[in-house]
């Protein structure tokens, strides 16, 4: 039986009647006075439904209602103390195996430490736990402890309700009514005006109750603030090395920490005083139900903090963009379809009497035979899909359209910046938020000629040689990715030849379906476009701990420095490993192969540098790019959602045969998956790699915007799944914009413009085509008959030398001695002609306007695109507007507020005196200067 306090509603039930002759002690923490107290009698009146406690220990009475509970019955699905009223704001969790141990004096100072600081400490018993061994440590930050760290983090909060109009009248407003949420759940708060916090002038802000002021995500940052800069040491020791709550997890003397949910998400708290903010959440945000519909960002925001909001924000706004870059795409991709018929060169390749009579050179040497160019039909109608005018046209938008994504993502993030009170974070984040590491590690000190005080430092020599060898560990890496990518090209070299050999009688051509379209360049592609990707997946998790491992030994100074750096590393990384491959289709099979009799060699072996298609290597790159970019994406989401649901159905299995009553809030949580250091950067690298594949190879693919869209829809309702339903609620943190991951972008939008430049005229045939088309036709016609035999070279098959001729039995039946020319892919002078198998006029022709189509599309673009960003504005006006009102309202209402302190002073200091009362003069209306706005 426990005794609690019945002022407190959760407690109104199972009363029990005990006899005054009742000896049995009973124990009480009073939530109202937090005094702990021994009751010895209980006294009851009115029938027993009232009674009084004494305090025996110091000799007072201190009147307390109290009922007798039974502990069974009580519900433990709570974010409060016992006593109901004391919020819990972060939970550790321990397993104590031995007695003495080094581990349990580390918690015991460091949670002396923590009530030295302040913060109230509940500790529930092992015996109470699902497993029997592990404890948990319940933490409340008072208000004296969240009004202080608010001032010195300089917490922004409301002193003001927002007075400008909302004059915003967005035309045929009625047709986003489907799309649209309740009204309670996209601004779960009023606007109000804000100003960093201070302690001092606490009546100044609108202050209604102390104990909700401050959300529950601000409170859980405050008290991560403190946890992470505690130490776990005693004060006389000298070592301050040895702090924060990272360390004593990384040693094991706590198990977890983490803040709690505020309810299960498939139903409401049972407590009155609780927001059920995750329930609103899942219900609304992460429910596939939702996926038309947009998203609560400012509960977002308000339930986990800036830095969670503006992640998804930007998803969001880059599907939104998607859908314009998808529909333009499929239009090309249709394009290609109804001009399917007027492809007049895969006419000629399928055509009996000219394909079928084209006899090519050997693809290899020994184990590749002749073949003929009708062989190849299926694969030039598919490239036509691909390598039109179209695709050309789509080159140009997607480099205009990358400009306006970027632009008009500036102008939504400028306006959240301002919505959530970021707008000079920045530097608050420069100077506040140091890092525990970087404190605890740089022993050196030196005086802030600012601040003049002293803070530590890491000197310039320490700093070089750990960039140095942070550098050289990441090129090692990308050398090895590189390594591997020869691998896979030799891969390719050496077993086109078996496949050649293989399929040349394989059961694969009698398919009536697919067996055409199964060829030695197919099988070669495909599964060296998987083996590519198996091994890209492996790299990422082997880097994955490296790269954290060299910027941790780094030292950053702050935490937004600290996630730059990590960003460069990873990306740089990922960018070579996920993009060589399709770099390598794009821009180098098929352009150092030579000709019959001069074959180029890889690196001196015998594996002879693959050729392209009569088609080009387009649609090559094609199946590329989709077997990658989809596999990542399938692959991704798979993972995100199926692993953390797995681990967390086996790790709760136990208490699932508990009641709901007794299955604690904090067990529920730490039963589910930690919300890493790299949670959310792994949700922008898996975004911003898709970002690189839909732009700078889009020319190949038009259908990629449009894969990358359906795919978003599906990414923003996983991630918010996962992370209401399967994760741990991460800590609150504040980011004003999406970091390093803009100016990758950036850069990103630049390199995009030159690929899919160089794609339109070296990897398509585009440009050789509309030379011949208006040079080069015989009959002087704009069409495209005769193009094949006009880009097809020949050579006598006598002046092939033996190594390179194929083996008799790899010739096809057809073949015979009567057959001397063989035709390959170049542009060169026939035998017998004075400068045979040398270059002909036409290809540096098709050279010259392969350039001019670059440095012509390259300035286009470029010229548009910074037009367009010097046309749009990065800040809205009325933002600008905004903020400028803001600041004006802070400096005149401090200023009235300091105006009323000094009157209400002044009056109580003549109220003291006995002198005659002064008159006093009107105080000038602040005025704010243009500059201070």
């Amino acid at each position: 039986m426990e005794v609690k306090c019945s002022l407190f509603p959760p407690y109104r039930h199972n009363v029990v009647l005990v006899d005054r002759a009742d000896s049995q002690k009973y124990s009480l923490r009073c939530g109202k006075c937090s005094f702990v107290v021994l009751i010895y009698s209980v006294h009851c009146l009115q029938s027993c439904k009232k009674s009084y406690c004494t305090d025996v220990k110091s000799k007072s009475m201190h009147l307390c209602w109290l009922f007798l509970i039974d502990k069974q019955q009580q519900s433990k699905d709570s974010v409060f103390f016992r006593d109901g009223v004391r919020r819990i704001d972060f939970v550790l969790s321990y397993v104590d195996e031995k007695e003495g141990d080094r581990k349990q004096e580390k918690r015991k100072i460091y949670e002396a430490n923590l009530v030295k600081v302040g913060l109230e400490l509940e500790t529930e018993d092992k015996s109470e736990s699902d497993d029997g061994k592990t404890y948990f440590v319940k933490i409340h930050a008072p208000w004296e402890v969240l009004a202080t760290y608010a001032d010195v983090l300089k917490i922004k909060v409301p002193f003001k309700a927002n007075d400008i109009p909302d004059n915003k009248e967005i035309p045929m407003n009625w047709l986003s009514t489907p799309f649209r949420l309740p009204e309670h759940i996209m601004h779960p708060e009023p606007d109000y005006f804000t100003a960093p916090f201070n302690k001092s002038k606490s009546d100044f802000y609108l202050i209604d109750d102390k104990d909700t002021f401050f959300p529950p995500s601000t409170r859980n940052r405050i008290v991560y603030y403190i946890l992470s800069r505690c130490s776990y040491v005693r004060d006389e020791c000298v070592d301050r090395d040895k702090k924060g709550i990272k360390r004593l997890l990384n040693n094991g003397a706590y198990t977890a920490a983490f803040p709690l949910h505020d309810c299960r998400y498939w139903k409401r708290s049972s407590y009155a005083n609780c927001e059920s903010e995750r329930y609103d959440l899942h219900k609304y945000w992460a429910s596939f139900c939702c996926f038309f519909k947009e998203q609560p960002l400012n509960l977002i925001r308000k339930y986990y903090g800036e830095k969670i909001g503006i992640y998804f924000a930007w998803l969001g706004f880059y599907t939104e963009m998607l859908l314009f870059a998808a529909v333009v795409g499929t239009l090309c991709f249709v394009y290609g379809l109804l001009t399917y018929d007027e492809n007049e060169w895969s006419k000629e390749i399928c055509r009996e009497d000219i394909g079928g009579k084209i006899v090519m050179c050997p693809l290899c040497d020994k184990k590749c035979g002749y073949w003929k160019l009708n062989s190849t039909c299926n694969s030039s109608w598919q490239s036509h899909l691909f390598d039109n005018v179209g695709t050309v046209f789509f080159a140009i938008f997607m480099g205009i359209w990358v400009t306006l994504f970027l632009e008009f993502w500036k102008r939504r993030q400028a306006r959240l910046e301002y919505e959530w009170d970021l707008v000079d974070f920045e530097e608050e984040q420069q100077q506040l938020q140091l890092r525990p590491e970087y404190e605890t590690k740089c022993t050196n000190r030196k005086l802030n000629r600012i601040t003049q005080e002293m803070e530590p430092y890491l000197p310039i020599t320490s700093k070089c040689a750990r960039t140095c060898l942070s550098g050289a560990t990441v090129i090692f890496w990308i050398s090895l990715i590189i390594a591997c990518i020869i691998g896979v090209i030799a891969y390719r070299l050496a077993v086109y030849a078996a496949f050649a050999s293989i399929m040349k009688d394989s059961p694969t051509s009698q398919l009536h379906v697919v067996g055409p379209y199964i060829t030695p360049q197919l099988a070669t592609s495909v599964t060296a476009s998987c083996i590519n990707f198996i091994i890209i997946m492996i790299l990422n998790l082997m880097y994955e701990r490296v790269a954290i491992w060299i910027t941790d030994m780094e030292i950053p100074k702050t935490h937004l420095e600290y996630e730059n750096k990590l960003t460069v590393k990873m990306f740089l990384f990922q960018f070579v490993n996920y993009y060589s491959s399709c770099f390598y289709v794009a821009f180098f099979k098929g352009k150092f192969v030579g000709y019959p009799g001069n074959y180029a060699y890889m690196f001196g072996s015998k594996l002879r540098n693959e050729e392209c298609d009569p088609g080009g290597c387009l649609i090559e790159l094609t199946t590329q790019l989709v077997i990658v970019m989809t596999g990542k994406q399938v692959w991704g989401n798979i993972q995100e959602a199926l692993v953390p649901w797995l681990m967390n159905w086996w790790g709760s299995r136990k208490a699932r045969c508990h009641p709901e009553s007794l299955y604690s809030r904090w067990e529920q949580d730490h039963d589910l998956q930690p919300f890493g250091q790299l949670g959310l950067f792994q949700e922008y690298l898996e975004m911003v790699i898709q970002f690189g594949f839909i732009t700078l190879f889009v020319a190949s693919f038009p259908l990629a915007p449009l894969l990358a869209l359906f795919n978003n829809i599906i990414e923003v309702r996983v991630d918010a799944w996962k992370l209401t339903t399967q994760f741990r609620r991460p800590v609150a943190a504040k980011a004003h914009s999406i970091g390093a991951w803009e100016e990758i972008l950036n850069g990103m939008a630049v390199l995009s413009v030159v690929t899919n430049a160089f794609i339109v005229a070296f990897t398509s045939d585009m440009i050789p085509r509309l030379v011949y088309m208006y040079a080069y036709q015989p009959d002087g016609q704009m069409n495209m008959k005769g193009y094949i035999d006009n880009s097809l070279s020949m050579f006598n098959i006598s002046a092939i030398p033996l190594d390179n001729r194929p083996d008799d039995e790899e010739n096809p039946p057809w073949f015979n001695s009567s057959i001397t020319i063989c035709r390959y892919r170049d542009y060169r002078y026939p035998p017998g002609h004075e400068k045979e198998y040398h270059h002909t006029m036409q290809f540096w022709h098709i050279l010259a306007a392969k350039l001019a189509f670059i440095i012509i599309m390259e300035h286009v673009v470029f010229v548009v695109k910074f037009f367009v960003a010097w046309m749009i504005p990065d800040v809205p006006s009325d933002v600008k507007a905004r903020v400028k009102r803001e600041r004006y309202l802070v400096q005149e209402y401090l200023h009235n507020y300091e105006v009323e302190k000094l009157k209400i002073q002044l009056s109580k200091n003549c109220d003291d005196c006995t002198c005659t009362p002064m008159i006093y003069p009107s105080l000038p209306k602040h005025e704010v200067l243009s500059e201070c706005l």
